[in-house]
């Protein structure tokens, strides 16, 4: 795109939504790197104070055939927040804890709350959100549930997948969608088409998805593999980067705040040893190793 069509793009943007556009040199220079190793200049980077202002450039992009790229805190180590596109920064406005129901164990937010924020509102009401990251006091939920976190505590807790119920989503052609446990009202109209696919290549998604824990590399195809339970939908759409659709809402499972703590160290004489016991640890159900 050239300067003269990026500027003509970029005041589109500006006619379009109430938040803040950026494509001056220095801010989009902000935006070229997050904790990796990476630097791209993106397109023009939008600070939306709306679900409006979203829906609205997603909408300007496709008509101009350029990228969208959803950012929280940039704490992504791999270069998933930085690329040649427009930056959607939600970590300023769209930060909000939405809902909470405390006797549920459930909440509802923004993709921009920092997990942090989330668990400071949570801890008067005795829960928290356990994914723990070591970015917990600048990554953001939306950017979690698209990297598919972990966190220290996985061994108890499990990843991103296994604590989020739903996303309410805003998909590339500008329509919404919830994705969640499949057979609810208001599910996207291909979940017929996803979940043929996930029965057609059960055997192949067995064969080539490696059988380990924290898996985090590619699609979730596999939640779409019959197993007796109804498929959870949103399972798509964490881990996949943001290139699958919009996160406008997202419902957690939440924890009750652990009541008792203790820490047991263990000291051994080489590296190769201390690895090595690890797996007679884990077999004692720790919270964290």
């Amino acid at each position: 795109m050239t300067t003269l069509a990026l500027s003509s793009f970029t005041r589109r943007l500006r006619d379009s939504v109430e938040g803040e556009v950026m494509d001056d040199a220095f801010s989009r220079g902000r935006y070229a790197t997050d904790a990796s190793i990476y630097q791209i200049m993106p397109r023009a980077v939008v600070v939306p104070r709306t679900c409006d202002d979203v829906r609205n450039v997603i909408s300007l992009a496709r008509e101009e055939g350029v990228s969208v790229l959803p950012r929280g805190g940039g704490t992504s180590q791999c270069g998933q927040t930085v690329n040649d596109a427009v930056v959607i920064d939600c970590s300023k406005h769209l930060n909000r804890l939405i809902e909470l129901d405390v006797e549920a164990g459930t909440c509802v937010v923004e993709p921009g709350i920092v997990l942090d924020e989330l668990n400071r509102q949570l801890k008067p009401h005795g829960l928290w959100y356990p994914i723990d990251v070591s970015t917990a006091s600048r990554a953001t939920i939306g950017g979690m549930a698209g990297n598919n976190s972990c966190g220290g505590r996985s061994l108890r807790y499990g990843m991103m997948r296994d604590n989020v119920l739903a996303i309410d989503a805003f998909l590339a052609d500008g329509s919404t969608a919830r994705f969640a446990e499949a057979g609810v009202a208001g599910e996207p109209g291909f979940v017929a088409d996803l979940l043929a696919l996930g029965a057609r290549e059960q055997a192949e998604i067995a064969d080539r998805f490696p059988k380990v824990m924290r898996r985090v590399g590619g699609y979730n195809i596999d939640a779409l593999v019959p197993n007796g339970t109804p498929a959870n939908l949103s399972s798509l759409l964490v881990g996949s980067e943001g290139t699958l659709a919009w996160s406008d809402k997202i419902t957690l499972k939440l924890s009750p705040l652990p009541v008792r703590k203790a820490m047991g160290v263990c000291h051994f004489p080489t590296f190769h040893a201390a690895m090595d016991v690890a797996q007679h640890i884990v077999k004692l159900d720790p919270v964290a190793v």
